[in-house]
């Protein structure tokens, strides 16, 4: 057996696995995603939410989704029917794919390149294909406008998050995950994460995160007040649940970088408990709660708003930042903090 997993079929086989268990992970946090979205909102409502379906209606979202699957694919009459059908292809398989190189404990990871940052960093910015692609294709106007917002909406705040990333990487000397969680690993625990150098950077990433995943208060390209439903005005059944699908996972994968960037990854927060891949899941559980009560309580901004605080806040704030992180790690200020690469953290 072990001859067989030397071999190409077995290198073969062992990637295959690796990427299923990997995906498993990834479609069934989603179900557990949506339900405790929904689960929030309810709470904050002061009503129930889902409680039906199985019990305290975890299987609520097992039924909408087998309820999306057996509901037919109604196409508009003069809908582009390949890009019509590609668009929520391309936004779930994006989403999916990128977490090729999360990793959830030491060498716990798909891929462990170098250059993982930037792999992450170019699918989800591919991911706003999906949403032109769909707007365009369904020939209607709401759509397409939908789709154009989004596209503006997430380069305007990709921009931004790609500062934000930039001053950790200057700090940590590397564009691996694993590297950066490594950089955090100290003496004092949770105080010896990034969260507390880049404390700013901690709420403009969030922000913008909630910007890029289309979350509320940025939820302008599907805002239903003005523009229906936006670029998914046209879609029904599973294309629907691919788009939404990849919305949610994107949103996961926004909680996953947040965690592994700012709060440590799979670190444990006190000395005296061991490091897990429980931490992980925890921490980023606990950033998607913040999600969920983001769309809860807070109002949706205008689009103007959005654009204006993107560029003329985010963006020179962010800049600023990153030269100020050059100039403590070059100088090695602040006990080090910003320059783990030369202290060996």
């Amino acid at each position: 057996m072990d001859g067989f997993f030397s071999t190409t079929l077995g290198l073969m086989t062992i990637m295959a696995a690796q990427s299923l268990l990997v995906l498993g992970f990834v479609m069934v946090s989603l179900l557990f995603l949506v339900y405790g979205d929904r689960k929030i909102w309810a709470a904050v409502m002061m009503r129930r939410g889902p409680n039906v379906v199985g019990i305290f209606g975890l299987l609520q979202t097992v039924a909408d989704a087998l309820k999306y699957v057996v509901k037919e694919v109604v196409i508009p009459a003069g809908a582009d029917r390949p890009v019509f059908l590609l668009a929520p292809m391309t936004s779930f398989v994006l989403a999916v794919i990128a977490w090729a190189v999360i990793p959830f404990n030491d060498n716990w990871v798909l891929a462990d390149i170098n250059v993982a940052i930037l792999y992450v960093f170019a699918m989800s910015s591919l991911e706003v294909y999906g949403v032109i692609m769909g707007g365009w294709a369904s020939n209607s106007k709401y759509p397409f406008l939908g789709s154009l917002r989004s596209a503006a909406q997430m380069i305007s705040y990709e921009v931004s998050i790609g500062l934000i990333i930039i001053g950790v990487v200057i700090s940590t000397g590397s564009l691996n995950f694993g590297a950066i969680v490594a950089a955090q690993d100290g003496d004092w625990g949770l105080f010896s994460w990034y969260w507390l150098p880049h404390l700013p950077m901690v709420f403009l990433f969030f922000i913008s995160a909630l910007a890029e995943t289309n979350r509320p208060p940025f939820d302008l390209p599907e805002a239903e007040s003005e523009l229906v439903a936006g670029y998914q005005v046209e879609y029904s059944s599973t294309p629907f649940l691919l788009f939404m699908a990849g919305e949610y996972i994107a949103i996961f994968l926004m909680c996953a970088l947040i965690t592994l960037l700012f709060f440590g990854g799979w670190l444990s927060p006190v000395p005296f408990l061991p490091d897990s891949p429980l931490w992980m899941i925890a921490k980023m559980a606990f950033f998607f709660f913040l999600f969920a009560m983001v769309k809860a309580i807070v109002p949706r901004y205008r689009y103007d708003q959005l654009m204006r605080l993107g560029w003329k806040v985010f963006l020179p704030f962010s800049l600023a930042w990153v030269v100020l992180v050059a100039f403590a790690a070059k100088f090695e200020l602040f006990g080090g903090a910003y320059a783990r690469w030369a202290i060996g953290g």
